[in-house]
């Protein structure tokens, strides 16, 4: 790691996000006048016109920045490695990841910041997100255990949707009206010291796009930091956006990420056993979610 210049680095991985990014850009540009920013913008070979948008200044203002650097990969590396290749680029005192479907209405930061410096255990924080309408998103997750996966797929978290037990994973006992320590925020934003990329690492690229976030979460509380949810300032985010473009593919990407997450920390021979046991149920039910899918599409 390089010698630390700014007092913020904003990573911006994008593929296929023209419709979506200037969003992003114009109104991050408003909120980062009062520190210096390093952004760093990682594009996984769009096709949609998204390298001549951001080759051109007078679209999205770059000069609002400190510094801006921009990588163009020649394929799509996925959500983890481009993150990564921001990571190994931030100079940044403190780090963000950043979705481009999120968009800024005020500035957060200065809350954030605040937050950040309550209690030097405090790793990692996250606004509240909200849909456009102005509805609450719910963005907070508990680390997944195989029992959500079943009560998933006996369709009991549906059924008892406000349930802590059979819906514990999306934290559905949860009020995102009120500030509190939370295992893992949505990956759409994340605000880090640079101390805990450094104790911690970068993301783990067995998760090319999926539960990449989920299991850098995990390692930073299993290192002894706090994850700070704070409810009181919010952010905008198109949930899904990059998602929806190829759904199906990402479905059978996040089934298959689950079985990683759960085979990475597997300790003993019922722990493997079990999760032999999870992936024979996401296997049945990986092509009744395509079935799901398509019906939709077809309506």
């Amino acid at each position: 790691m390089q010698t630390r210049n700014y007092d913020i680095s904003i990573i911006i991985v994008t593929y296929n996000n023209r419709d979506i990014l200037p969003r992003c850009l114009v109104s991050l540009s408003r909120v980062t006048a009062a520190f210096s920013s390093q952004l760093c913008i990682i594009d996984n070979d769009s096709a949609d016109g998204t390298a001549r948008y951001l080759q051109d200044p007078l679209s999205w203002n770059p000069m609002a920045f400190t510094a801006v650097e921009t990588i163009y990969n020649a394929t799509n590396l996925g959500y983890t490695k481009g993150v990564n290749q921001g990571l190994q680029r931030a100079l940044g005192r403190m780090i963000l990841l950043l979705n481009p479907d999120i968009v800024f209405a005020d500035n957060p930061f200065e809350r954030l910041f605040d937050e950040l410096q309550k209690d030097a255990r405090i790793g990692v924080v996250a606004p509240q997100l909200r849909f456009f309408n102005g509805d609450i998103q719910p963005s907070c997750r508990r680390f997944p255990k195989k029992a959500d996966v079943l009560f998933e797929f006996m369709g009991l978290s549906r059924i008892f949707a406000k349930s802590a037990l059979f819906n514990a994973w999306r934290m559905a006992d949860f009020s995102h009206t009120v500030s509190s320590d939370v295992p893992q925020p949505q990956g759409a934003f994340l605000l880090l010291r640079r101390d805990v990329l450094l104790a911690v690492g970068p993301l783990d690229e067995s998760f090319p796009m999926f539960f990449s976030d989920v299991d850098w979460c995990y390692r930073v509380y299993a290192q002894g930091w706090r994850i700070r949810f704070v409810a009181d300032v919010f952010v905008y985010h198109l949930q899904g956006a990059s998602i929806r473009q190829k759904k199906a593919r990402m479905i059978i990407s996040s089934h298959r990420s689950f079985i990683t997450f759960f085979q990475k920390y597997d300790k003993t021979w019922r722990d493997r056993c079990s999760t032999k046991c999870i992936f024979l149920l996401l296997l049945i039910a990986t092509p009744l979610r395509l079935l799901r899918h398509l019906n939709r599409i077809g309506q």
